[in-house]
């Protein structure tokens, strides 16, 4: 009966664990369960689809269409690229425009010193114009006069809505370095013609720089070598 009963002592100790000298038990079957779970493991160290997501997603995202974002990097590189062949284009017209006009007589070059509406509706006046705004920095002046007058003329719709907001962006934004010099007032005005886009929008704004150009301007244009040397190359031929 003894012996049986030290048997019995025997498997109560391997089933529930062996104890150390210092009276700690091992519990082998609940240390395998602790650190051998290979379902939860791979559940936390291996989802391939949530690791793809996070760690291999465009950084430049919005460049393939995903948002729009409008502060995207290779949005405003394209934006620049678009502005400087737009100035390009621009300039190219002007001289084929130059190249097109009927050749300048005396007597047209002497009309515009009588008024600067004569000047200005002249398109060989506009030209030589320009080219002393150029000399003072300040011949967005006439550019956003002259393109606000051919807004007028446009009667498609999407079209005027284009071009007012381009004519905002180069000539009326603070932030575009061809900014004209309008009052707050005027500004005001813009804003709210803005809500609706039309070929009237600019109307008061491209007075005042009228006013501001035939005020200021003009009158140095008269007064200056540019001028006085333009009327004596034209001169010259008929004395000789």
């Amino acid at each position: 009966m003894g012996s049986e009963l030290v048997e019995m002592g025997k498997n109560a100790e391997h089933t529930s664990g062996a104890q150390d000298p210092d009276g700690s038990i091992h519990t082998p079957s609940r240390t395998l369960d602790s650190s051998h779970t290979p379902s939860r493991t791979l559940d936390s160290s291996h989802t391939p689809s949530r690791t793809l997501d996070s760690s291999h997603t465009p950084s430049n995202a919005c460049c393939f269409c995903w948002c729009c974002c409008c502060s995207c990097s290779c949005l405003t590189v394209r934006s620049a690229k678009e502005e400087k062949t737009m100035t390009t284009i621009s300039e190219e017209q002007e001289e084929a425009d130059i190249e097109e006009m009927p050749q300048l007589t005396l007597e047209e070059v002497q009309s515009w010193g009588e008024s600067f509406e004569r000047l200005i509706k002249s398109a060989q006046g506009r030209s030589h114009f320009q080219q002393f705004l150029k000399s003072e920095f300040s011949e967005e002046n006439l550019k956003f006069w002259v393109i606000c007058e051919d807004l007028k003329k446009e009667t498609n719709k999407t079209t005027v809505e284009q071009t007012v907001k381009q004519i905002y962006e180069d000539y009326v934004s603070v932030k575009s370095p061809k900014e004209v010099s309008l009052d707050s007032r005027v500004r005001e005005v813009i804003h709210n013609n803005m809500q609706e886009p039309s070929s009237c929008t600019f109307d008061e704004a491209q007075q005042q720089i009228y006013m501001l150009m035939q005020r200021d301007s003009f009158p140095r244009f008269m007064n200056s070598s540019m001028y006085a040397d333009l009327l004596q190359s034209l001169q010259t031929p008929n004395e000789s």
